[in-house]
């Protein structure tokens, strides 16, 4: 902990001692040096092991950043154009009205493909070959560009494809985190979580109690998940893949907007490199001036038609600063 942090320990320790947290951790980077690098609580509510220092949990959409980083690093390599058309790199996704979709749109939630019309099960995700073609048959469920929706599931598998096609290795967004980022940067985290990692290192998750998840979102949009038929339902579907009742969390599977797994101290140093110029990935000055950009709205703006709030703001992958936050409506 370095000097004048002392405030984020005592914020973290409250979570613990007001807020009931069960366990987590807490790391910072300012200006490139590591200041604050907490953990705590248990790992595991039954039995009462600790968090460890090394301890790894899924992070669900956090994962989403992480993502958005192996195109950032395509984009960096002169393989991939924000503004290009999906389909220049990806021709079979020119079916159903996606022909006009750009790479941009895709990562800002504006494709309008946040939701599946085929079921999307293991079996499927884990057949990238067979994925792609769900991928490229889905209809948007409007006119692209037009409206924003939370593409919760869905993106990351858009994203893996697109990787794949550009990437002269025709790795997955899985396979090319690993082999790019987290190698390169030492990082204690997978969006394909192997075989090697023990179970003892992994935290088990715990559900909210039913009084927590109404009192802790707008009823509104708590209902709305609960109707299977609504947007943001329709956007959760597959949310539950990284889940494993033997092995906590599922291995070789990739979930790439929401299967992350790994510990806070990876994601802040991924985060800081980016921040601090890249060096270490070797990110040209143009990715990282198109990555601070302002975000780019729909025609109807940036109101969100699966998070029921305006306010929203996504750009080429990473969630944007909102002024003034949410508005939900």
């Amino acid at each position: 902990m370095s000097a004048g942090f002392d405030a984020v320990r005592d914020a973290f320790a409250e979570n613990f001692s007001l807020r009931h947290e069960l366990g987590g951790a807490c790391c910072v980077y300012h200006r490139g040096e590591k200041v604050v690098d907490l953990w705590g609580g248990v790992r595991n509510k039954t039995t009462g092991e600790p968090w460890e220092e090394d301890t790894m949990v899924l992070v669900y959409s956090a994962t989403k950043g992480l993502a958005a980083m192996t195109l950032a690093v395509a984009h960096s390599r002169g393989w991939l154009d924000y503004e290009e058309r999906v389909c220049k790199y990806w021709p079979e996704f020119a079916q159903q009205g996606k022909e006009t979709i750009t790479v941009r749109q895709l990562l800002a939630h504006q494709a309008a493909l946040f939701a599946f019309d085929e079921p999307v099960d293991r079996s499927l995700v884990a057949d990238l070959d067979r994925l792609a073609v769900v991928l490229a048959r889905q209809k948007p469920a409007w006119e692209p560009g037009t409206r924003q929706a939370y593409h919760a599931i869905s993106l990351g598998f858009y994203e893996s494809e697109l990787l794949r096609r550009v990437d002269p290795q025709h790795r997955s967004l899985g396979q090319f985190f690993q082999d790019e980022i987290a190698s390169p940067l030492g990082l204690d985290f997978y969006i394909r979580l192997p075989d090697s990692i023990s179970n003892s290192r992994l935290a088990m998750l715990a559900q909210p109690s039913i009084v927590a998840r109404l009192f802790g979102l707008p009823i509104r949009f708590m209902l709305a998940v609960l109707n299977r038929s609504s947007n943001i339902n329709r956007a959760l579907i597959g949310s539950m893949l990284p889940h494993d009742e033997q092995r906590i969390y599922a291995r070789n599977l990739e979930v790439p907007s929401g299967g992350g797994v790994g510990t806070a101290r990876a994601i802040a140093r991924a985060y800081s490199v980016f921040a601090t110029g890249g060096r270490e990935l070797q990110l040209r000055q143009e990715t990282l001036d198109a990555l601070s950009a302002p975000a780019s709205p729909a025609t109807h703006g940036f109101y969100d038609k699966c998070m029921m709030a305006d306010g929203v703001k996504f750009s080429l992958g990473f969630m944007s600063p909102a002024p003034r936050g949410l508005v939900w409506k």
